[in-house]
């Protein structure tokens, strides 16, 4: 299964890209975020595999995450018309995915967050699973993404929104 979401964030890409690199900030816009732990590697950088730890309702989920791109590494100096790729693998039982995320000016004081994602499943449940409910994987995706608009442009945690 694959399917690619996006949204425009009122502010430059420089900024954009260096709170979606920030670990600090992840609990803030990733609804659902219990852990992410570094086991090897340096956060955001290529090659880093971390354990995350989703809780979605009542469903707990763990998966590996790799980061497979990221460029350019020093995000504290885009050049104009640059664009930022950050790219990682995320395996857990059942499931393989890639998320390929691109940032773009969109112009002065906006940037166009494009996501390209793409799953596999194995074993009957979870083909099953992405069989009957394709679309709540990108309804999913897309609320990340409204979130971290969200805590991007006026604060917003979501630890803190009432459900």
């Amino acid at each position: 299964m694959k399917y690619t979401v996006s949204i425009e964030i009122a502010m430059p890409l420089e900024e954009v890209a260096q709170l979606l690199a920030d670990p600090a900030h992840l609990p803030k816009w990733l609804r659902g975020l219990v852990l992410h732990e570094p086991l090897s590697g340096v956060h955001g950088h290529v090659g880093t595999r971390s354990r995350v730890v989703m809780q979605m309702g009542q469903q707990k989920f763990e998966a590996i995450e790799t980061i497979t791109r990221r460029e350019p590494t020093d995000l504290s100096r885009i050049p104009k018309g640059s664009v930022v790729h950050f790219e990682r693998e995320i395996v857990s039982e059942g499931m393989w995915s890639a998320v390929r995320d691109r940032l773009t000016e969109a112009g002065p004081d906006s940037t166009l967050w494009v996501s390209e994602n793409e799953y596999r499943f194995s074993g009957l449940l979870m083909r099953l699973v992405g069989l009957l409910m394709p679309g709540t994987f990108r309804k999913q995706s897309q609320q990340h993404m409204q979130e971290f608009k969200a805590f991007a442009e006026q604060g917003k945690d979501v630890r803190e929104a009432k459900d």
